[in-house]
């Protein structure tokens, strides 16, 4: 049973350590119950008149995971809920911060999308010059206090490609100051190959690539345009990779131009932040689609997959053989004739293809890798691994650094 009070308690130590980030308690109606904010009557006004509340209650009432809500000139907060038989009990908030640097003139252009009889003139002029209280957090950041609030309210374990926290790479970039860009391209890199190799197994490189990425750098007055802008480049590379990875250039670039069109459609940060993530996974999909071996029967094809999508398992013939109903020794001899690979050699070439993503776009060190990937020891992951790419983990990382 979560003890929701008391971690609440150290989310709120947690918080105000990375500065002025408040938490606010709403009942399933949005009527506010607590807030440790100074400013409640503003920022809760703010919260409610720019249509953020409304969109927010709407999500979690249809049963939504944590996300970000926010307005066209960066205003951001997020929002998790805590349900009680499948219904919305209290919605929780923490926020405002903004996504990027902002002027007071950026916030004078953006009000012109609002307008309402509760918006008064008076009302703008104090949330404008209140700004510079609002903290700048970087979306990676928000994103952990977002991952940290949902892990104090239901004790549940989330990834940031779980959720629709993230603008995604849809996000206005900060200042490419302190950015890693070496790890940004590695994680580009691992993200690309897998697009190239239709991997379905992409989650947890995608989870990464979300916990590093800041994005496209492009820089401009109207955040939801950077963010449009952002998507489309995305879009561009990923295509680019599907036609190298097999798929037809007439299905890539169509698949691709119809994601974009769906970006440049969208008339808030809500309607574009699922876009990129919907996006990959379509193309890796279709890559794999296009990879499969027309010769090989259903249940051999869905054991491959099965081994492609579960690298971290150890997997054994007998496994896949109660997978589809088929007896052991059947089971690897049809998949010897189907696939050309034995079952073991088959799992063997799935753990270092992920292997190699892990030692590209990640910092885990080869013990941490070998034990994810269930080869027992590291002088056997290493050997395993020599004896397919001509050189060590070590080596291999390395040389993708170079």
């Amino acid at each position: 049973m979560v003890d929701i009070e008391q971690n609440l308690a150290l989310f709120q130590e947690l918080l105000c350590c990375g500065g002025n980030i408040y938490l606010w308690q709403y009942d399933a109606d949005g009527q506010l119950l607590s807030s440790n904010c100074p400013h409640e009557s503003l920022f809760g006004a703010a919260f409610s008149f720019l249509g953020c509340k409304e969109r927010a209650l709407s999500v979690g009432q249809k049963g939504g995971l944590p996300q970000a809500v926010g307005t066209t000139f960066g205003l951001l907060w997020g929002i998790d809920f805590v349900r009680r038989n499948g219904e919305l009990e209290r919605m929780y908030v923490i926020g405002p911060v903004f996504s990027h640097n902002v002027s007071k003139r950026d916030i004078e252009t953006g009000f012109r999308h609002y307008a309402g009889d509760d918006i008064t003139l008076a009302w703008k002029h104090r949330l404008i010059n209140a700004y510079e209280e609002v903290p700048i957090v970087q979306h990676i950041l928000f994103t952990r206090y977002l991952l940290m609030l949902h892990y104090c309210l239901t004790g549940e374990k989330l990834d940031a490609s779980d959720t629709t926290i993230q603008q995604s790479f849809a996000n206005a970039a900060p200042s490419a100051a302190g950015r890693d860009r070496h790890r940004g391209w590695m994680s580009e890199q691992a993200l690309l190959h897998m697009v190239r190799n239709g991997d379905l197994n992409y989650k947890n490189a995608l989870n990464d690539s979300l916990l590093i990425s800041e994005g496209v750098p492009v820089h401009g007055k109207d955040p939801l345009r950077q963010a449009k802008t952002s998507v489309i480049v995305f879009t561009s590379i990923v295509c680019r990779a599907a036609i190298e990875g097999g798929l037809p250039p007439e299905a890539a670039y169509s698949l691709g131009d119809s994601y974009m069109q769906s970006a440049e459609n969208a008339l808030t940060y809500d309607e574009i932040r699922a876009v990129p993530i919907l996006m990959y996974d379509d193309f890796i999909r279709q890559v794999h689609k296009a990879k499969q071996n027309p010769k090989l029967s259903a249940p051999i094809a869905r054991c491959r997959d099965y081994i492609e999508i579960h690298p971290e398992k150890k997997i054994r013939a007998k496994d896949l053989a109660e997978l589809v109903g088929y007896t052991e020794y059947y089971l690897t001899r049809r998949f010897k004739e189907e696939t050309g690979l034995s079952v073991s050699d088959y799992v063997q070439n799935a753990k270092i293809g992920r292997a190699k993503v892990l030692l590209q776009s990640t910092n885990l060190s080869i013990q941490e890798i070998s034990e994810q990937l269930c080869f027992g020891s590291r002088n056997y992951f290493s050997r395993i691994f020599s004896e397919a790419e001509g050189c060590t983990p070590t080596q291999f990382r390395e040389q993708q650094k170079g």
